[in-house]
């Protein structure tokens, strides 16, 4: 009886995301279309931080300093104390396009208490464009790893302009090549629409916010008016946490792209645990309550299914494969769009226990004191 109800309770949360979640598994808010050109193009400024980023930063330097915008603009590389001749690598990335008068690295200073790295990096390349010799309109919020089209800055900014929004955020197409990388990352992304619906962020009329951090475009003026990057320097989700300061200053946009990807690379199961562990557990709000429910949400939504398809009687059985198979569906959309079977979504059960793991093994490592561990340091302070 109590599979019975379980796994009818199941099918009710699978219809409800179905049906009711804003559509997120559909994969329908893009990059698409061609946005009217801004009738004057704003000034730019991309600021990278770069913290022992030279197997990666000269491909994102070298998408980035061949696009074809027509406005003022300029890159700033913030390297954060790289031991592994980052800034040589950057300075020779520009040195081979000739755009050594575009590109400007700064030397990261030390990290004061009470900020994290990244966010730390950003502070001091705002800093730096701020004191460019032209007043800077909008910031291209860039990690080191992430290769542009030639086109997608210009489309970028174009869009942004077109729709007044203070914030744009493409979540960049994350690699998908090694085993564990098909298996696991496709989830990630829809997972992460499940908890902020696109089509939700991108509504004034809907609190719910959120950013990608890998590219991020976002209007200096009103950057400036919250307080700017000091006003999240201890957050570990950084850009969800300034896209809630945002959108209480206007609108924002999320979406999906395949014209800007990340080439970091995850070959082994235990490299995209320790990414989603270093701040998964500081997206509960580094609460053991709210650990316990989502672990057990998690249980009923996915392990339930499976578990009463093959060994429930009658009811059960057919609740559960109902549920499953209508899991399996929603994921087909993200499956498709990094180029996975539709079959994997099969697996969703044993793919989001996987990520249950990594929760648990997240809310570990802080209790600790070694949360969200990221380039050599510890930044998670807040469950210490």
């Amino acid at each position: 009886m109590i599979l019975e109800f379980t796994a009818f309770l199941a099918l009710a949360i699978w219809c409800y995301l179905a049906l009711g979640r804003g559509g997120f598994w559909r994969c329908a808010e893009r990059d698409d279309g061609t946005p009217p050109p801004p009738a004057i193009w704003p000034r730019i400024a991309v600021v990278i931080p770069a913290r022992d980023e030279a197997g990666v930063i000269a491909r994102c330097l070298g998408s980035l300093l061949t696009q074809d915008y027509q406005g003022t603009w300029s890159v700033i590389v913030v390297d954060d104390n790289s031991s592994d001749g980052t800034a040589a690598v950057a300075s020779n990335a520009a040195a081979d396009r000739d755009a050594q008068n575009r590109l400007r690295i700064v030397p990261g200073a030390a990290l004061p208490r009470g900020w994290t790295g990244k966010l730390w990096a950003l502070s001091q390349g705002i800093a730096a464009a701020d004191a460019l010799d032209y007043t800077v309109d909008y910031f291209l919020l860039s990690d080191a790893d992430i290769v542009y089209a030639p086109e997608m800055l210009r489309w970028l900014v174009a869009y942004t302009v077109s729709c007044g929004a203070v914030l744009s955020s493409l979540m960049v197409k994350l690699r998908c090549e090694s085993a564990a990388e098909r298996f696991l990352i496709p989830a990630f992304i829809f997972f992460f629409q499940m908890l902020y619906p696109f089509s939700w962020v991108n509504r004034a009329d809907r609190r719910i916010a959120a950013a990608a951090g890998g590219c991020m475009l976002v209007r200096a003026d009103t950057l400036r008016d919250i307080g700017g990057i000091a006003a999240i320097r201890d957050a570990l989700i950084d850009d969800c946490a300034l896209a809630r300061k945002l959108k209480a200053k206007g609108p924002i946009w999320l979406g999906l792209t395949d014209r800007v990807t990340s080439i970091r690379s995850y070959p082994r199961w235990s490299d995209i645990a320790r990414m989603v562990s270093r701040s998964a557990y500081a997206q509960l709000r580094y609460s053991p309550v709210i650990l316990a429910a989502t672990a057990l949400a998690l249980v009923v939504t996915f392990t339930v299914p499976p578990v009463a398809a093959l060994m429930g009687g009658e009811y059960a059985s057919l609740f559960g494969l109902m549920a499953w198979a209508t899991m399996a569906l929603l994921f087909a959309p993200t499956l498709r769009f990094y180029g996975v079977s539709p079959w994997l979504g099969i697996a969703l059960p044993a793919i989001a226990f996987a990520y249950l793991m990594f929760t648990l093994n997240s809310a570990i490592q802080s209790v600790r004191g070694q949360g969200g561990l990221w380039k050599g340091r510890f930044q998670a302070t807040r469950a210490r």
